[in-house]
C-alpha cells in the first residue's frame, strides 16, 4: 500500500462574526491505499473540519490536500462522503436514490441497462435488495443509512468519508452496521477516512486512529496504529487483551485532553 491522501501542513481558519476562529493549525497526515482511518477527539477539536477538507467542500486557509497525487481543489467522484443524516429524497424509491448518484457519473459512460444492473449491484451489496422499491419513510433508520453507503459505493469512489455514519442509531444497529461495514470494506477494497466519537468504534474498525487534540488550533496529537488481524470478530476482540490495550490507550488519550481542558 502506498499514500494515497496527504495533508500538507493544513491550517483552516474561520472569520466569523465573533471574530477570527482558528480550527485547525500544522495538520500533516498520510492515507495509505486501502486503509481505513478514523479521526477521534473532543467535539470542536475539527474533525469533521478535517473530513470536508478532503472531500473539498472546504478550502484550507494554508497547506495542500492532494488524493492519488493531484491537488483537491473541490469535490469530485473519486471520493464519496456518508454523513450522519442520511440526506435521502423522500420522494424517491431506495433505487431511485442510489440511481441519482450513478447516472451523475457514469451517465456519460454507460447505458441506462448498465446504469440501472450498477444500482441493483450496490443495493445487493449492502443487503437491500428486498427495499429496493420502498420509499425512505417506509424503512428503518439503519437501512436508510445502508442506502446512504450504497449511494456512496455505487459511484465507485477510491476514498469514502465517513462522517459519524452510525452517531444518531441504537447500539445494536449500530453494532450490526459496523460489522456490515467491515465486510463492505472488504470486498470494495477502498480507502476510508471516519470521523468518530466512539472509541470501540474507531479500535473495532481501523488500521490507524488519528486523534486530535482540543480546539481551538486543534493539530493531531497521536496516532494508533491498530494491528489486529482481519476479519475481526467482535465477541472475540471483546475478550482480547490487545484490543483492550488498544482501547485504554485511546481512552487514556481523550481522558487527558478533557482533564487539561477542565
Amino acid at each position: 500500500m502506498h499514500k494515497y491522501v496527504e495533508l500538507e501542513n493544513v491550517n483552516m481558519v474561520f472569520h466569523t462574526k465573533q471574530g477570527r476562529f482558528e480550527a485547525l493549525r500544522n495538520i500533516n497526515l498520510q492515507v495509505k491505499q486501502g486503509e481505513f482511518v478514523s479521526i477521534i477527539g473532543h467535539s470542536g477539536c475539527g474533525k469533521s473540519t478535517v473530513l470536508n477538507l478532503i472531500a473539498g467542500l472546504l478550502q484550507p486557509t494554508d497547506g495542500l490536500l492532494f488524493c492519488a497525487g493531484r491537488e483537491i481543489a473541490g469535490p469530485g467522484p473519486e471520493r464519496a462522503v456518508v454523513f450522519q443524516n442520511h440526506s435521502l429524497l423522500p420522494w424517491l424509491s431506495c433505487f431511485e436514490n442510489v440511481y441519482l448518484a450513478v447516472e451523475r457519473v457514469f451517465s456519460a459512460s454507460e447505458s441506462k441497462a448498465q446504469m440501472r444492473a450498477r444500482t441493483s449491484a450496490v443495493l445487493e451489496l449492502v443487503g437491500l435488495s428486498h427495499a429496493a422499491e420502498k420509499r425512505p419513510g417506509e424503512i428503518s433508520g439503519g437501512m436508510k443509512q445502508r442506502v446512504g453507503i450504497a449511494r456512496a459505493l455505487a459511484m465507485e469512489p477510491k476514498v469514502l468519508l465517513l462522517d459519524e455514519p452510525f452517531g444518531a442509531l441504537d447500539a445494536l444497529t449500530r453494532a450490526h452496521l459496523q460489522d456490515e461495514l467491515m465486510g463492505i470494506m472488504a470486498k470494495s477494497g477502498c480507502t476510508a477516512v471516519m470521523v468518530t466519537h466512539d472509541v470501540d468504534e474507531a479500535v473495532l474498525l481501523s488500521d490507524r486512529i488519528v486523534m486530535m487534540t482540543n480546539g481551538p488550533a486543534a493539530t493531531i496529537g497521536e496516532i494508533l496504529e491498530v494491528d489486529l488481524q482481519r476479519p475481526r470478530q467482535r465477541l472475540a476482540l471483546a475478550e482480547d487483551p490487545h484490543y483492550n490495550h488498544l482501547r485504554s490507550e485511546v481512552l487514556k488519550f481523550l481522558h487527558e485532553r478533557h482533564a487539561k481542558a477542565a
